[in-house]
């Protein structure tokens, strides 16, 4: 028979729980100030479930009555320098530590609502509610919930969608030189999610100081977690990371609180993240007023025995039997969390004068303004205000290179000259600058800076995104093809492209996403994706495609002056290309929002990027139609430089719009619909399109080159726009 050996976890796997003699050594302080906070959060909740009962609330209204002393056991005890964030169901956690942050002494049994509490309520309200004086100015509501100041990173609609995030977040506080943490709260039906999973083994690799902390409530809306997974210990899910993993009735403030505390000392102390698992109970539906049992998922007596441990009941009944605190001032102090709700609501809700008795309406003047819609998808660009801008040609020495190192050099210049500036991706520490030697020289000239990291986009990208939105780093974040942003698609969208807007539109995103396009290499399928057309269609994203080195160079610094999210998509076929640029300055910029008019004429004006170009001018050569070669350079519908290209068409009346990929994510469909709309007067024959075919490239060499466009492809479409225009052939 095989010899067995039992295996034992790296770090402790343990539960947590609380005896009398806690809470006979508890600070009274500590005790009154989560009960205050508790009756605080009830009385908000009750408040939105019953505005949402008379259809106040647009869109959900995810309660978290009865979970409410995990979030305050668990935050009560952290800095205000300390961050979260949350999931869908966040209200507690983010009135918890916006409370804390207005009263950092805490409370006692003679605390009164102070204005600064009553501002918190009413902010958070207004902000469910959807109008203009809420945190995110009413563009959160009750899903994203944000107030940097206070540590509130922002709530999160997507089912473990803010976990790398969170990550980021810890990385920046540690690499600050801090000792402060990150603490992310999500469901159990999260912790199946490979965003969750994915954090786990980074932060753990790296010894990021975040708490990941598992609300499980029992229930995924109304799948249970036993149907869900075979080990209904959550917390399990970090002792596969080599993470410390603590598990805790969520029922028991003080029993969280204990455990955050000795989560905290090992975060703090440089020892990586931890796992916290608190077991509680949403009295109410995933949505709404109505208990689970009105749906038929959850039995009454079931739901009964739960509400026999409401936490507030827990605490007020440890500290009457300790003398405390009395009933009567127990009663008093749910009176006050009720008063101040009433006269939180009362701010924003009226009766309707055209509504039955009893109804009531937002008042219609807290509305935002319709002109607000747009406003914040991202910045003004201010920060790029009076920079040194070039262009190829001007005066001055130069010298030649080859695109690829002009890559690696101009980050090199940024690194040295900006230590907020950190590279991370697959390999980019190894193999002598990454992959295609984009990196060359960084990792030995800039220790701790260049991360390589795990294979796991959704880690890094989300990592990488937290780490903007803290404004102490700006990542730089290589995907080694671009076909992978659909394993982070929920980062890269509805995360880091959306946050500016999302949060009120004033949290700055300066992340850089570098990632190049690889068709024509040989590598099929699933490596060799053109992401322009993808991201154009997506809010939040400027993109940049440089075709020569000196444009490269410009446009990176000013990517890397942008408090954008920004796509810089470079091409493999290019980077072995030579080209000039300046000798002894890579400090200059493109000017922001530019084209380039690559060859003037009058038949046609042709637009196109990256290595298209000059597939361009080569196919204008051996056709001899007189074209107007445009490289747009910037790409997306904020920054593309629409008065070059018009003033080039209003010339030559013709458009034809080239690209190498695949026809049905092409850039040009989106570019073109936008040009009919905005010039069609200019036009007298349709637009022009060259494209790859419909399938994606294949490994074949032959199906390849047939796949993608090339140089007799764009002289087959200038041959067309000849006839189109009564030319012939």
């Amino acid at each position: 028979m095989a010899k067995e050996k039992k295996l034992h976890p790296l770090e402790p796997w343990v539960e947590i729980s609380s005896e009398k003699s806690d809470w006979d050594t508890a600070d009274p302080t500590l005790l009154h100030s989560m009960l205050v906070q508790l009756h605080l959060i009830r009385a908000f909740e009750e408040t939105v479930l019953e505005l949402a009962g008379e259809g106040l609330v647009h869109g959900p209204a995810h309660s978290s009555v009865g979970q409410e002393g995990g979030a305050v056991g668990s935050v009560v005890g952290l800095r205000a320098t300390d961050a979260i964030n949350g999931s869908h169901r966040g209200h507690h956690q983010f009135l918890a530590k916006a409370l804390g942050y207005v009263a950092p002494q805490g409370f006692d049994k003679n605390s009164q609502v102070t204005p600064e509490i009553q501002t918190v309520l009413q902010k958070t309200l207004a902000e469910i509610l959807g109008l203009a004086q809420g945190f995110c100015k009413g563009r959160g509501g009750s899903m994203h919930l944000q107030w940097h100041e206070a540590g509130a990173l922002g709530t999160n609609a997507i089912v473990g969608g803010g976990v790398p995030l969170a990550a980021g977040n810890a990385w920046a506080q540690k690499h600050a030189g801090t000792d402060d943490l990150t603490v992310t709260y999500f469901g159990d039906g999260a912790v199946n999610i490979g965003s969750v999973l994915e954090s786990m083994n980074l932060t753990s690799a790296w010894d990021i100081p975040l708490v990941f902390f598992i609300e499980n409530n029992l229930y995924a809306v109304s799948t249970t977690v036993e149907e869900a997974t075979g080990e209904s210990r959550l917390s399990g899910r970090g002792v596969g990371f080599g993470i410390t993993s603590l598990r805790v009735d969520g029922m028991d403030p003080l029993a969280v609180h204990l455990t955050m505390q000795k989560a905290a000392e090992i975060a703090r102390s440089g020892k990586g993240p931890v796992v916290v698992e608190a077991e509680v109970y949403r009295f109410f539906h995933q949505n709404g007023a109505f208990p689970g049992s009105a749906f038929g998922y959850r039995s009454k007596e079931e739901e009964a025995s739960w509400r026999e441990r409401d936490p507030l009941s827990r605490v007020a009944s440890e500290m009457i039997s300790r003398g405390l605190i009395t009933q009567d001032e127990v009663d008093q102090l749910r009176s006050h969390a009720q008063s101040a709700m009433s006269l939180a609501a009362g701010e924003l809700v009226e009766q309707d004068p055209d509504g039955k008795a009893g109804v009531r309406r937002i008042k219609p003047d807290l509305w935002p303004s319709a002109d607000f819609v747009n406003v914040g998808v991202r910045g003004d660009l201010s920060e790029l205000a009076g920079a040194a801008t070039r262009e190829a040609g001007q005066a001055g020495e130069t010298e030649e290179v080859r695109f690829v190192d002009a890559v690696a050099a101009v980050m090199d210049r940024r690194m040295g000259l900006d230590d907020r500036i950190v590279v991370l991706g697959e390999d980019v520490h190894r193999l002598k600058g990454g992959t295609n030697g984009a990196t060359k020289g960084l990792t030995e000239k800039y220790p701790g800076r260049i991360l390589g990291t795990p294979i796991s986009e959704n880690a890094f990208v989300g990592l990488g995104g937290g780490m903007a939105l803290d404004g102490r780093f700006r990542p730089v974040v290589e995907f080694m093809y671009p076909d992978f942003l659909w394993v982070a698609a929920d980062q890269v969208f509805n995360q880091i492209g959306k946050a500016r807007h999302m949060f009120g539109g004033e949290s700055p995103v300066p992340l850089v996403l570098r990632t190049k396009v690889a068709m024509g290499t040989g590598y099929g399928s699933q490596h060799s994706m053109d992401p322009a057309g993808i991201f154009a269609t997506a809010p939040g994203w400027r993109i940049m495609a440089a075709s020569n080195p000196h444009d490269y160079v410009g446009m990176m610094n000013a990517a890397l002056a942008c408090e954008d999210p920004v796509l810089m998509i470079e091409h493999v076929e290019l980077y072995n290309e030579k080209g000039t640029i300046p000798a002894g300055d890579l400090d200059y910029q493109i000017p922001f929002g530019t084209a380039r008019v690559v060859r003037e004429g009058s038949e046609v004006t042709v637009l196109s990027y990256l290595s298209m170009v000059q597939k361009a001018v080569t196919a204008t050569e051996h056709t001899g139609v007189d074209s107007e070669i445009i490289d747009l350079r910037f790409l997306d519908q904020a920054s593309i430089d629409w008065a070059t290209i018009e003033a080039s068409i209003a010339k030559t009346n013709a458009v034809m719009i080239v690209e190498q990929g695949a026809r049905g994510t092409s850039y040009g469909g989106w570019l073109a619909d936008e040009i009919q709309r905005r010039f069609f007067d200019h036009l007298d024959q349709p637009i022009t399109r060259v494209s790859g075919q419909e399938a994606s490239p294949s490994i074949s060499k032959l199906l390849e080159t047939a796949a993608i466009a090339g140089v007799d492809e764009v002289a087959a479409g200038l041959q067309q726009v000849r006839i189109n225009a009564g030319g012939g052939r």
